[in-house]
């Protein structure tokens, strides 16, 4: 026999019925028997009380069960159940002994116990050896027969029970040889399995549906105990490898896994106790499917607890994290084949079921990590992308070529990256993923697109508005006849040449007919709006430029000279021209002329403005409305009342000049005519002849009066006397007050100079003659008043 440490015997059910699971956990640890599968088999022992149950199983399995002492009396030795390992037996065999039946500690009546460890014995075990007295064998009150027919009773109460073997050992064989015994034993069996009641289903079932019966004989242990060994010995090869095809284990199709059998043990007890029919299908399938959810809620917690997947989901969420498809696969592998092998020997589909069951709830957890896995590589990429578009059309590269090459390289980047963090075992796709990526990149090119063409287009349009702006303002400044034509064919050269340079541009973008033709159409009404816009803003100021033309032409002669007013000029004459050019300019800043259609705004103004007398009342009335015949509201600048009202202003504003001019004529006309009139000079000789008289006899008076003539001379040639009064007496009068003083001390100044210096000839003769000639000489006044 062996030692305890390596048997592990272990009290499973105690007398009262109380299941020991703690004692199971600690012998199932103990011997490993989780670890072994389905390898592994359960022997347990019937029989009488004191019949050497134990002391079978402890020669033949080497167990330390308590044997009953033969000197103390025939007493119970072994209550309940007891469990142990057999040593030295492959694959693992566990042995249950249990309590004797018809013991007298229990009484007659109390069978209960017996049942319930009879069937609990069938419904775990795949051996179930009967230990029975050779010589009941043939006896009608033998004490097998009360075992016999519990044994089948219990078997009818579980259902669709897996086929057990029951191995009958004969204890104390006589000389009857075994060959004689058997036939007798089977029949007994067979009477036994009649008598018994059944169920409807099972009233014609034969016995070896149920049961595989074994049977084999025993010498008696006291009397030939070397005999007694010799054939236990024998008896123990037999349960090496019991379960083998062939050996002496029977039908192994309801055998549950070695690691749920504690659970197992546990419920068929607990259903045993509650005296219910014990469905052994049924209980097969709930301890599959509860050791399966235990293993795969151990697997599923091994993985939260796992470092690796701790820094996993860490990393990802703040950055990418390089091989996450196969980091994540290593560990799903680890946990998915744990289960796989411990859960191996369930019920299939429930070991797939929980298995499933175990994957999505494993693929919940890590799918928010791959989401944002993908987020990172979706990000990355795009940003790679972008870097590369802009450098690529930086470096000269045409826009649909560098759109092209980029977009299928980071595509392509972008595949690699969902593949490395693709997880074997599950089936998602990141197809919504990479569409989203591609409408991200086609909006980044669009975008880059959209901006390049604006930008394109801008510097198109910026040199439509220098080529066009400058010339068109000089050409309203000169605003003629001419003036529209001119426009419309520098609009049509310049948007010509720009559309030509544009439509080269676009080829770089791959732009549809559609897209180019609009474009470029575009940039038609852009030139067009430049001069429209030009026009608008000039017919802003018009009344501006009227004035401005109507002064140049007023105060300049033909040849641009500042016009000086003498007297000789036609001033109505000068009006009505200068007027006639301002009514010119007016009548080309009236409308839009960029479609070549004849109008008739500029006849209309001259009849109606210039030439009221022979306007008529229709004319008088056109410019009383707000629109132009045959020109669109679209293309009017001023409208006939406008044109009207600017008018009325322009005159009063140009009438004031009109009049300086008149007054300056005038001015002109007095200064240039100093002779009294005729019945003046006349009055003089008359009434002056006597003096005149008296001049001529007295020559020192003639001379006198000549000398004050000189110094009046002098006087009147260095004021510019004649000038000064041109704008008025008051304003002459006041210019030569202030002017004379200078003057007089400038005159007696020369005179110093003169007298001082040596005197020619001609000065001795008329000393106040040349005197008078020298301050005529220097006034410039003098020269200009001899010029006109």
């Amino acid at each position: 026999m062996a030692d305890s440490e390596d048997c592990c015997s272990t009290h499973l059910i105690d007398g009262d019925g109380t299941f020991n699971t703690s004692g199971l956990e600690a012998f199932m640890k103990s011997v490993k028997l989780s670890e072994c599968g389905l390898s592994y088999a359960v022997v347990s022992i019937m029989g009488p009380q004191s019949s050497g149950k134990s002391t079978l199983l402890n020669h033949l399995f080497h167990t330390d069960f308590k044997e009953m002492d033969a000197f103390k009396g025939r007493t119970q030795t072994t209550k309940g159940i007891w469990m142990a390992r057999c040593t030295g037996i492959e694959p693992c065999t566990i042995v249950m002994d249990l309590e004797g039946t018809d013991g007298r500690e229990r009484g007659e009546d109390d069978t209960a116990f017996e049942k319930q460890s009879a069937l609990f014995a069938l419904a775990v075990s795949d051996i179930v050896l009967i230990n029975m007295w050779c010589h009941d064998i043939g006896r009608e009150q033998a004490a097998n027969k009360p075992l016999l027919k519990t044994v089948f009773q219990v078997m009818m109460r579980l259902f669709s029970p897996r086929k057990t073997t029951l191995l009958f050992v004969i204890r104390d064989k006589t000389r009857t040889p075994l060959e004689n015994l058997e036939p007798v034993l089977r029949e007994d069996i067979q009477k036994i399995w009649d008598s018994v009641p059944k169920p409807d289903a099972h009233t014609e079932t034969l016995l070896s549906e149920f049961f595989n019966v074994e049977v084999v004989a025993l010498s008696s242990y006291e009397e030939k105990e070397e005999l007694f060994r010799e054939q236990v010995a024998s008896l123990r090869q037999r349960f090496n490898k019991s379960i083998a095809p062939g050996g002496l284990a029977g039908d192994r199709r309801g055998v549950v896994p070695a690691s749920g059998f504690s659970f197992s043990s546990q419920e068929i007890w607990k259903v045993i106790k509650e005296n219910k029919d014990l469905d052994l299908p049924a209980h097969k399938v709930m301890v599959a499917t509860v050791r399966c959810e235990e293993i795969a809620n151990e697997k599923f917690a091994s993985f939260l607890m796992n470092e690796e997947w701790i820094e996993v989901d860490e990393t990802v969420k703040s950055h990418p994290v390089t091989g996450f498809g196969k980091k994540i696969s290593s560990i799903l592998d680890t946990c998915f084949s744990g289960y796989d092998m411990e859960a191996a020997y369930f019920e299939e589909g429930v070991r797939s079921a929980k298995r499933k069951q175990m994957e999505e709830k494993f693929l919940q957890v890590i799918q928010p990590a791959y989401q944002c896995m993908l987020g990172h590589i979706r990000s990355a990429t795009l940003q790679k992308f972008k870097e590369a578009f802009d450098k690529a059309l930086s470096g000269g590269q045409s826009f649909a070529a560098a759109t092209q090459s980029c977009c299928a390289s980071y595509i392509k980047q972008f595949d690699e990256g969902c593949a490395d963090a693709f997880i074997k075992h599950t089936n998602w796709d990141a197809a919504r993923v990479k569409e989203k990526f591609r409408r991200d990149l086609d909006a980044h090119v669009t975008d880059v697109r959209t901006a390049k063409l604006s930008e394109l287009k801008a510097s198109f349009e910026k040199k439509l508005n220098d080529a066009l702006t400058a010339p068109i303002e000089a050409l309203f400044d000169n605003a003629g006849d001419d003036t529209w034509p001119s426009i419309r064919k520098l609009l049509q050269r310049e948007s010509e040449k720009a559309v030509s340079g544009f439509s080269t541009a676009l080829t770089a973008f791959d732009l549809n007919e559609e897209e180019k033709d609009k474009m470029l159409s575009g940039l038609k009404d852009h030139a067009r709006d430049v001069v429209e816009g030009k026009a608008k803003e000039d017919a802003g100021r018009v009344i501006i430029r009227m004035k401005d033309r109507f002064t140049t032409l007023f105060s300049h002669d033909n040849d641009s000279m500042p016009r000086v007013w003498t007297g000789n000029e036609d001033i109505r004459a000068i009006t009505k021209t200068a007027r006639a050019a301002s009514l010119k300019l007016l009548s080309v800043m009236a409308a839009i002329r960029l479609d070549n259609v004849a109008d008739n705004i500029e006849s209309t103004l001259e009849l109606a403005l210039v030439d009221t007398k022979a306007a008529s009342k229709a004319l008088q009335d056109a410019l009383a409305s707000s629109s132009w015949e045959k020109v669109p509201a679209s293309q009017t600048l001023i409208t006939p009342v406008q044109c009207k009202s600017l008018w009325r202003q322009f005159k009063t504003e140009t009438e004031y000049t009109v009049t300086q001019a008149i007054s300056a004529q005038e001015a002109s006309k007095r200064g240039n005519n100093w002779l009294p009139p005729p019945w003046a000079i006349i009055a003089l000789l008359v009434l002056g002849f006597n003096e005149f008289m008296t001049l001529l006899r007295n020559p020192l008076w003639l001379l006198l009066i000549f000398v004050v003539y000189l110094l009046v001379k002098a006087f009147w040639v260095q004021l510019d006397v004649s000038h000064e009064f041109r704008n008025g007496f008051l304003p002459g009068l006041f210019s030569i007050s202030t002017k004379f003083l200078p003057t007089v001390l400038n005159i007696l100044r020369r005179l110093s100079e003169q007298n001082q210096g040596p005197a020619s000839n001609d000065s001795r003769r008329n000393p106040a003659l040349t005197s008078s000639n020298s301050f005529a000489s220097d006034s410039p006044s003098a020269a200009h008043a001899k010029a006109q």
